[in-house]
């Protein structure tokens, strides 16, 4: 009976709303406007990153202007590690706490995915957005030439 471990059901029927406020208390934001703005510039950035079925998946997980956000992007040709990600996102919105927005917004977006849709998109993203998700990055295998 406990020997399976039960998977994390994610969070459904998130309003925008909530979802700022949550993204303002994990951020530590000092109003809802700057916890937006972090929200809508993160969100934009993994949209150029995310394809595929997590892309829409992803989308369906969260609240409707947050999807919109993330689906108005068209995917990059050129693939970002984590630290590429979170560079390109301080040169496009100036902003020196771009890694602070990324962990306070991608905390969230952690919850409202789940562990299934999360491992699945980490998957297919370059090495480092494990961490910029909260999660444990672990070395893929290297294969021989």
């Amino acid at each position: 009976m406990y020997d399976r471990p039960r998977p994390n059901p994610p969070l459904t029927a998130m309003t925008f709303d909530q979802m700022l406020e949550r993204v303002r208390y994990e951020g530590a934001y000092p109003t809802r406007e700057h916890a937006e703005e972090a929200v809508h510039n993160v969100l934009a950035a993994l949209g150029r990153q995310v394809t595929g079925d997590e892309r829409v998946e992803l989308a369906q997980c969260l609240p409707v202007e947050a999807s919109l956000t993330l689906t108005a992007q068209i995917p990059d040709t050129e693939r970002l590690t984590g630290w590429g990600f979170v560079k390109d996102l301080a040169v496009r919105t100036g902003a020196a706490i771009a890694r602070w927005d990324t962990g306070a917004v991608l905390a969230v977006v952690t919850r409202l995915a789940g562990p299934d849709l999360l491992a699945r998109t980490l998957d297919q993203l370059p090495d480092g957005y494990a961490l910029l998700f909260g999660q444990a990055e672990l070395r893929r295998p290297q294969l021989a030439a």
